[in-house]
Parts: C-alpha cells; structure tokens; sequence
C-alpha cells in the first residue's frame, strides 16, 4: 500500500511541477510515478505531454499509445497521438487514427480540423478541402482550419484564396504563429515585396529572435534591391548567434555581389560549416565563392585549389567550371581553360560565353579558323554579345577578311557606342591591314608583326 500512495504523491507532485513549468522535475516525478504504477493510464497520457514540452515528440507518441492501450476511449489521448504524428511526418497514421476518432466521434472537430493539413501534405487537396467544409459544420470559426486550408491553397498554387484564409486567421486570432510568415511568403511569390516586407515585420514583432524569419526578411531585402537593409538584417543574424554559417556566408555573397571582395572573402573564410548546416551551404559551393572573391582581387595563384575543389563535386555547375576556366585563363593555362569551357558546351551546346572564351583560348594559340566558328557561335546564342563580336573581327583580322572585320566591329559599335576600345580597333583597322600587308612583304627577312589588339576575356 505505501508504494501506490507513494505514487500517487509523486503524481501530485508532477502537477505542482506542470503550473510551474519545470517540465524535467515534472518528467522525473511521473516517470517515477509509472515505475510503480505501470497501469494508469492517465499517466501515461501526463507522461506524454511533459515529453512534448521538451522536444520528445517520438517519445511522447509512444506514451500516448501506452495510455491508449490501456483506455482506447479517451478522445484527448487519441487526438493528442494524432498530433505527435503530424509533427513526426507520419501522415497516413495520423489520418487512419483520426479517421477512426471521428467514426466514434462524429461532432469532434478537430477530427476534421487535423485531416486537412494531414491531407494536404499527403497531396489529397480534394479530401483536405472536403475537411475543411465538414469541420466548417461544426465550427465555423477555427483558425487552425483556415490555416491549414490556405496551406492546401498555396500548394496548388492559389496564392490569393491562400491569402484569405490566412487574413482570416488573423481576424479570429490576431496572434496566431505563423500566419504573417506565410501571408507574406505568398505576397512575395506574386511580387509584391512591399505587401511581403509589411507581413514579415509584423511576424517578427511577435517573434524577433527567429533567425530564419530574419534571413527571409535580408533574402527579400535583396531581392527588393535594398542592399543595406539586407546586411542589417544578417548583422542582427550574426549579434544572436556568432557562428551562425548561413548568415556569415549570405553576407560575403552580398558584398561579392556589390563588388567589395576584400570583404567577402573575409566573411568566407569565416564560414565554419557542421554536418547539421542546410544542404544548400556545402563546402564545394563555398570553395566557389571562395575563389571567385580572391579572383576578383587578381589573386588567381590561391583561386585556384579552391575552384579546382569546387569542381571535384559529382555535378559541378556550370558556373564552377567558367569560373575554373577564368582563372587558369588567368595563370595562362589556356589549354586547361579551354577543357573547362568545352566541359560546359559538352551539357548545354549553346552556352554563348564558353563559346566566347573558349575562342579566346583558340586565338592565344594562333588557332584563329576555330576561334572565329567559336565566336560566331557565341553570337548565334547571344545576337548582342559584343565582346564575341570584337573576338571575331580579331580573328577575321588575323584571317585576312578585311572587309567582314569591318562589318562585324560597325555592328559592335551599333550594339554598344560607347565602347572606346571598339571605336579605336575600328578606326585603326586600316592601319592594322597596311600594317601587315608591309609585315608580309618583309616577312623573308623573319620578323612576325606585333599583336596590337588586346584580347578580351569578359567574366560573366
């Protein structure tokens, strides 16, 4: 007898726990209350929400099944189990459990409710919506339904009903988690960023140390063009979590993007990433990053081992193996550029810059016949591509055609007037031809003409 009223103290004692919110004394108590007293049921079911409190969703779905296998009737426990299931992903379950619930209970609406975000991840949107009518029956006034049918709504890509809903969230629960997130979220797919940033301050009012609703806010700021508002956005990142590698890394990227390498390469080098990071922050795209800054800064000696393991990936991207091929271009190592290049052109055949600087690589080795095709097949995918242009009356130049050379440098003069290196080639061109026509009269005694127009490799 005293080891059932020992228990059953130790119960009581939980619930003193439970109004304080000292969840891990509460958890020690009914855990304790259960050693003894495995058979109560309504412990168990305690014993699964104080897990839950603390982040134990798989552990307090099996104690719910425990109270369940003990009193199958408690519509609270099943709804509770059902939950668990949800937040654990496990869909299908939770619609089976909440199927049965609503057969036994055919006026519980969160029955109803709980099935239609289940659904609608399961990609059932026609069983989600017929949900959402049943639950609306019994309460016509829940947000959570509101919430989980604007979520249907925006999967199938009905971004204004979404909003609706998600308005209608607010005026029924002006504090509901989540809503201004998603209303925003919606408005931002549509293109209205200001209506966005609007929906994300107010959500991050309610919740101003969420740093992912942050990096969404400096993600939308960037996109708006709003450069500055982006970099405070990831600084407050940075002041809540130091070593945050999401933040470190956006913010070297925004200020690759507005030209300050220096900078960037600083923040990169600061990134330390963890097994646990987003998948979209690898180390291969780092290493990209990486080189492309010191690039930038003309260090192309230490750009390369970083391009060189960027492209090492099982799927490097285009962009690595341009950036590759820049920089051994830069070292001079025109032959490996030139592998880069025909890499990229090997996957998409009308990639107009591989073509352009792949020609380049052609015309440093003298091969003037393929650089010109290479050329002409940049401008064949990019009509207004004028440095291929300039590369081609180069190559036409070296080939003798006088006459296409002119034709092609007007029609680069046309595309962008205020080129001075265009007007210089094209007003020198004569000069250039009896230039060579004198270099060829000589040629018996061996001298070779000068190259006088510089080549041009246009970074993209």
């Amino acid at each position: 007898m005293n080891e059932w009223f020992e228990a059953e103290q130790r119960a009581e004692r939980a619930l003193q726990f439970v109004e304080s919110q000292r969840w891990a004394e509460a958890l020690a108590e009914i855990e304790a209350a259960i050693a003894i007293n495995p058979h109560n049921a309504t412990w168990h079911a305690q014993h699964g929400y104080l897990l839950e409190e603390l982040d134990r969703t798989l552990d307090a779905a099996e104690a719910y099944e425990q109270s369940l296998a003990l009193d199958g009737d408690d519509a609270d426990v099943s709804l509770a189990l059902g939950v668990a299931f949800l937040r654990l992903d496990r869909y299908a379950q939770a619609v089976e459990l909440f199927e049965e619930l609503a057969v036994v209970h055919p006026d519980l609406e969160p029955a109803y409710c709980h099935r239609i975000s289940a659904y609608t991840e399961l990609g059932r949107h026609d069983r989600a919506e017929e949900m959402f009518y049943l639950a609306q029956q019994l309460d016509e006034d829940c947000p959570h339904c509101f919430f989980s049918m604007g979520a249907s709504l925006a999967a199938r890509g009905q971004a204004k009903r979404a909003i609706f809903c998600w308005k209608r969230v607010l005026d029924l629960e002006p504090t509901y988690i989540g809503v201004n997130r998603r209303i925003a979220q919606a408005y931002r797919a549509q293109g209205r960023l200001d209506l966005a940033r609007e929906y994300f301050l107010a959500e991050l009012r309610d919740d101003p140390g969420n740093t992912d609703l942050l990096f969404e806010l400096a993600d939308l700021s960037i996109e708006s063009g709003q450069f500055g508002a982006a970099a405070a956005k990831l600084g407050q990142i940075l002041e809540l979590s130091p070593m945050h590698p999401r933040a470190r890394f956006a913010l070297g990227n925004l200020w690759l993007r507005r030209n300050y390498p220096k900078q960037a390469l600083e923040c990169f080098r600061e990134v330390q990433l963890d097994d646990d990071d987003d998948p979209r922050l690898s180390p291969a795209l780092l290493d990209e990053k990486t080189g492309e800054a010191l690039m930038r800064l003309g260090n192309f000696a230490d750009a390369l081992p970083a391009l060189q393991r960027a492209s090492k990936c099982n799927k490097p991207s285009a962009r690595v193996m341009m950036l590759l091929g820049n920089c051994l271009m830069g070292l001079r190592q025109f032959e490996s550029a030139a592998d880069c290049y025909r890499s990229v052109l090997a996957h998409d055949a009308k990639h107009a810059q591989s073509h352009h600087n792949l020609a380049v690589c052609q015309l440093r080795a003298g091969r003037f016949d393929s650089g010109l095709a290479h050329c002409l097949e940049a401008l064949r995918a990019k009509p207004d591509y004028t440095t291929a242009m300039y590369h081609a009356a180069i190559a036409m130049m070296e080939l003798g055609q006088w006459a296409e050379a002119k034709k092609m440098l007007t029609r680069a003069k046309k595309s962008d007037p205020e080129n001075e290196a265009i007007e210089t080639f094209l007003q020198g061109l004569w000069k250039f031809r009896l230039r060579s026509w004198g270099y060829r009269c000589i040629s018996i005694f061996g001298f070779k003409a000068p190259r006088k127009i510089k080549l041009q490799i246009h970074l993209e």
